[in-house]
């Protein structure tokens, strides 16, 4: 187990990802009150659905913020993080999606942009202990706001019949910090087989 993961010695800071003197603000107060970060979990994302097929519904600016949040955010949070990473031997754990494997998601930039996360993934690996979790389709707010219809289509293409539930992506990160401890530049996937469906 990692210290400072339970308990007294936790800290949750809200960071834009997109904000690079945020990011240095909120690593030097974790700085001063633990001298040390052991764990980085880079779960930002956002999304908005575009056919694949309409090419001209996916503009500049939404490509753009897809990328500045869900790439981009990754480097500028790692780069921040990891000097004090590095004095306690921390980990991160960045959150992908399946889309990155099957490019099929919400809209090509989206899927495109959790491929480079698994990319990230690998290419951090040399440097610091790095584990992508990839869920399917996950039963969030977000996604019970959808089509019935559709999201009961996309359950029974899934092999366990459901979608995932927020813990169990949840319970991953937490086996990737903590429990799988030899594992790195690893795609742990909570998918329930839906690339099998």
């Amino acid at each position: 187990m990692l210290p400072g993961l339970f308990g007294d010695g936790h800290l949750a800071l809200r960071m834009p990802v997109t904000d690079g003197a945020a990011l240095a603000d909120a690593i030097a107060a974790i700085d001063k009150r633990h001298s040390r970060l052991d764990l980085l979990v880079n779960s930002a994302g956002i999304t908005r659905f575009v056919p694949h097929g309409d090419l001209d519904a996916l503009d500049d600016g939404l490509i753009s913020h897809i990328l500045d949040v869900n790439v981009r955010g990754v480097i500028a949070t790692a780069r921040a993080a990891l000097p004090l990473m590095r004095r306690g031997g921390g980990a991160i754990v960045n959150i992908s999606s399946i889309a990155a494997v099957t490019a099929m998601g919400s809209n090509i930039a989206y899927c495109a942009s959790k491929a480079a996360v698994d990319n990230l993934t690998k290419s951090l690996a040399p440097i610091i202990r790095v584990v992508s979790v990839s869920p399917g389709l996950v039963d969030t707010e977000f996604v019970r706001g959808l089509d019935q219809a559709w999201r009961d289509e996309q359950s029974g293409r899934t092999p366990l019949r459901r979608l995932a539930a927020p813990e169990e992506v949840a319970r991953a990160v937490l086996a990737a910090a903590t429990a799988l401890i030899f594992a790195t530049g690893a795609i742990l996937p909570v998918d329930g087989g839906r690339p099998l469906g």
